[in-house]
């Protein structure tokens, strides 16, 4: 089992990466979270493996943080959802945003990852609580111990429609004052996020 690869980003593309460990080189696919912090082709990553073996293929799932690896493991334990689907999901929001969304029950936010819809998402938040582990889902409550706020939501939720990802959305939200309205917070999160 490949549990880390070490070596030299030989090719990025979105479709996935190729590392060359040795002279060998490793065709990964990775999630969007991963893909935009790894650095240039040419230099050094270290990267936590899970690895898929299928009657037809051998896979092999790339992640930078094992946080990342341990949602994808979460993730592909839930009925129906397979490791493109959980990529997707992984792609389409943080670990954090993804415990913090199973963890105050709002699949509403997992409908806003392409493929996911509203029964799978449901079933994501039922089988994934309690399963992300605890330092996440501690994460998953703000620094004072509350979820976000729903001006924070609402936030969040117009910036997705202005076709941010839920990502950035969330990291732009999280500047907004308690007293700001949701029109105020989302001007202020234009501001941050240009």
């Amino acid at each position: 089992m490949i549990a880390i690869l070490k070596g030299k980003l030989e090719e990025k593309q979105t479709t996935g990466i190729v590392l060359d460990v040795n002279g060998v080189g490793y065709e990964l696919a990775v999630p969007m979270s991963t893909f935009c912090n790894l650095p240039d082709a040419g230099r050094e990553v270290r990267l936590y493996v899970q690895m898929v073996v299928r009657e037809d293929a051998i896979l092999l799932y790339g992640f930078l943080t094992r946080e990342e690896k341990s949602a994808f493991q979460a993730l592909v334990k839930v009925s129906g959802i397979g490791s493109k689907t959980a990529l997707a999901v992984l792609s389409g929001m943080s670990v954090q945003d993804l415990a913090s969304a199973v963890s105050n029950e709002q699949s509403d936010l997992l409908t806003r990852v392409p493929g996911i819809g509203k029964k799978t998402a449901a079933r994501l938040v039922l089988e994934l609580k309690g399963k992300l582990g605890p330092e996440l889902e501690a994460a998953a409550v703000g620094p004072q111990g509350t979820a976000p706020s729903s001006v924070q939501a609402d936030v969040i939720a117009g910036l997705v429609a202005l076709g941010y990802s839920e990502r950035d959305a969330a990291a732009a939200a999280r500047n907004i004052p308690p007293d700001a309205t949701a029109a105020e917070g989302i001007r202020i999160a234009l501001r941050y996020r240009n």
